[in-house]
């Protein structure tokens, strides 16, 4: 087999890293072989602070009940017998999972020192599992001295990660730190998108050639296992030219017969990505497919590397929190939220909270349009948040399952008539159900008398204009819902950017719009209506046959909820009064009324007369009559006002 059968071996560990010289902080605990990790050891008392420091940290995050404890695995074979010289308290010694808790609070001197007090074999493990981003962040921390051994304990994907994490003026310095052949592969793998499977994949894998037969392959691939290839579990079959021929498991290798050829033994239907696509989408065929590696080639068919369930689990994870973070209306965060600055967390949060305030702002506009019909029945106040936001609510609810659906890839652009169907239904039927439950509990306050004035006496058709209200709201955030999305992903935004917060913004403003609509079409001339205008309701014939004498118009003032109208003769002056209100303003208004005031009998729901000023106040329903009287004396004045406050009445 030539040597380009073979794959780059891994630069062995230098004498430094193998000594602990210079490299790995001298740990304070020696390590289960009793080897100390070199450099320079940190003064027991300092150590001991350390330890209390970080311990303390810990301790203060207290307990989280999320978190599952694994159970303890006693070591097999003899019991060590440790001398009781050599015993520690658990106080002069830092458990892993006590830096793991105490890690986001700690600044990167203190991450540095704890590393330093950690026993070696667990400060590299510790090390090797952190995100890139802390990766970068404590390798350009670290002293040059310090930087290379760490830097080659990680995979070279892993370095790839770390490069793209660190601030551009120390990358070439990070990748200096790297032998030749590394140096070559993470370059590689740095060409390629950070989102790509290309930027997710391994270049060390196990590869065989098809003209091998089983009992070499099996000896190669015990060779391989020792170059840190990525998974051993399957070995694919290459060309000269690097092609992607096959696949075999170790299984079917050990199961065949030695002298049978790899070629006779593989599997050619290949599941495989471009290393081009979207991580998002090798999860997905990861997922589809039920696998653990999958293989990565270009758009050639020649093979570039692996991508492992491993690096597919943090894919996930990191695609589910940014589509979290964009639909809770904020720019992703791109690090841990401890992690995250004040000022940009400020900056990434605002934005949204800007864009968010400036749609609240297209709420009060048009809610203004609709001033009017407000001033006039103040009871549509009362259910304007309830129908706005279940509008909201059905809107935010059916974005988050087509948003969903689409991530996981079973809704595309060219589904948006089958969901628009779909959700129509649902809106119909859910805006149903809230509707009957909203006009359910307005009718049974209205029975009870909890709405004065029209409102109570027409509460039948308030129930049925909130039902309706609801009816159309509900339907129309669910369809701007799930339609949003989709136009979001025609235009090539991210669906995610369909966020709660934006969809109920979007359907305040159409809400309102739909509900005082709807109001003004059931609850006008009942609910919604403006004062009885004064000058029709009692006209010059009507007051000249109760006076009897010619009367002539005066003065007149017309508006939503008051009216009045003045009419003169030889000294006289009838003032008819009519406007809007309720029971307990004419309550109020007949208390403030100085002089006697006397009761009157079947004259609408209240009368009271005024006998010093000659003015008779009625209330019925939700208007309010006065009939004033200024002129000579006139002994028939009571009855002369009731008689024509009867005929008012009467056209109301």
């Amino acid at each position: 087999m030539s040597s380009e059968d073979h794959q780059t071996e891994p630069a062995e560990p230098s004498s430094e890293k193998a000594n602990g010289g210079g490299a790995i902080p001298e740990a304070i605990i020696p390590s289960p072989g009793g080897e100390h990790t070199g450099e320079v050891a940190l003064p027991p008392e300092q150590a001991a602070e350390v330890i209390e420091d970080i311990k303390a940290v810990a301790e203060s995050r207290g307990e989280d009940s999320d978190v599952i404890e694994l159970p303890e695995v006693r070591p097999s074979g003899a019991i060590p017998i440790v001398a009781p010289a050599a015993a520690r308290e658990d106080d002069e010694v830092l458990a892993v999972d006590e830096l793991r808790d105490a890690w986001p609070l700690l600044d990167l001197d203190e991450r540095g020192d704890g590393l330093r007090v950690l026993p070696r074999e667990d400060a590299e493990e510790f090390f090797i599992a952190l995100g890139a981003l802390d990766h970068a962040q404590l390798l350009v921390h670290f002293r040059p001295g310090q930087r290379r051994q760490w830097m080659r304990l990680l995979e070279p994907d892993d370095v790839a990660d770390v490069i793209q994490a660190a601030p551009e003026e120390e990358r070439p310095k990070l990748l200096a730190l790297l032998d030749d052949p590394t140096r070559k592969e993470v370059n590689a793998l740095l060409a390629y998108a950070e989102d790509d499977a290309g930027g997710l994949m391994s270049t060390r894998y196990a590869r065989l050639r098809p003209n091998m037969t089983a009992g070499e392959a099996i000896a190669y691939l015990q060779r391989q296992a020792r170059a840190k290839v990525e998974t051993i579990y399957v070995a694919y079959v290459l060309d000269a030219e690097q092609h992607l021929l096959g696949v075999v498991s170790f299984r079917d290798l050990f199961s065949a017969d030695p002298k049978k050829l790899v070629s006779e033994i593989m599997e050619t239907d290949i599941v495989r990505v471009s290393d081009e696509m979207d991580q998002e989408q090798v999860s997905r065929v990861f997922a589809e497919h039920d696998l653990n590696v999958i293989p990565v080639v270009d758009k050639d068919g020649k093979m570039k590397g692996i991508v492992t369930i491993d690096d597919i689990v943090d894919v996930v994870q990191e695609e589910a929190t940014e589509d979290i973070q964009k639909f809770g209306g904020l720019e992703a965060l791109d690090m841990p939220y401890l992690a995250s600055s004040r000022r940009d967390m400020i900056k990434k949060r605002a934005r949204w909270l800007t864009l968010l305030l400036i749609g609240e702002m297209l709420t009060a506009t048009a809610l203004g349009f609709f001033q009017h019909e407000l001033d006039k029945a103040i009871v549509l106040s009362l259910f304007l948040p309830l129908i706005i936001s279940s509008g909201g609510n059905s809107g935010s609810q059916a974005s988050t399952l087509v948003i969903r659906a689409m991530a996981l890839g079973e809704v595309r652009i060219a589904d948006w008539l089958r969901v628009f169907r779909r959700e129509i239904q649902m809106g119909l039927v859910l805006g149903a159900i809230l509707g009957s439950v909203a006009s359910l509990r307005v009718i049974i306050w209205g029975a009870a008398g909890a709405y004065s004035g029209s409102a109570g006496q027409h509460f039948v058709m308030v129930g049925m204009t909130v039902a309706v209200s609801l009816v159309g709201c509900v339907l129309w955030g669910t369809l701007m819902g799930a339609m949003l999305p989709f136009l979001l992903r025609k235009l090539g935004a991210d669906p995610a950017s369909a966020s709660a917060p934006l969809v109920a913004t979007l359907v305040d403003v159409s809400g309102i719009i739909i509900y005082f609509t709807i109001a003004s079409a059931i609850l006008t001339g009942t609910v919604i209506r403006n004062a009885p205008d004064a000058c029709t309701v009692a006209n010059k014939n009507d007051i000249a046959a109760v006076f009897h004498q010619p009367f002539t118009k005066g003065e007149s003032e017309a508006g939503d909820k008051i009216s009045r109208c003045e009419w003169k003769s030889d000294g006289t002056t009838i003032g008819i009064h009519t406007g809007l209100t309720d029971s307990d303003s004419f309550d109020d208004l007949i208390e403030i009324l100085p002089g006697t005031k006397q009761p009157v009998e079947n004259l609408g729901n209240k009368a009271i007369y005024q006998s010093e000023a000659g003015v008779l106040f009625v209330l019925a329903g939700d208007t309010r009559v006065i009939i004033s009287y200024s002129g000579a004396k006139r002994p028939t004045l009571p009855a002369d006002e009731k008689t024509l406050m009867a005929k008012i009445l009467s056209k109301l």
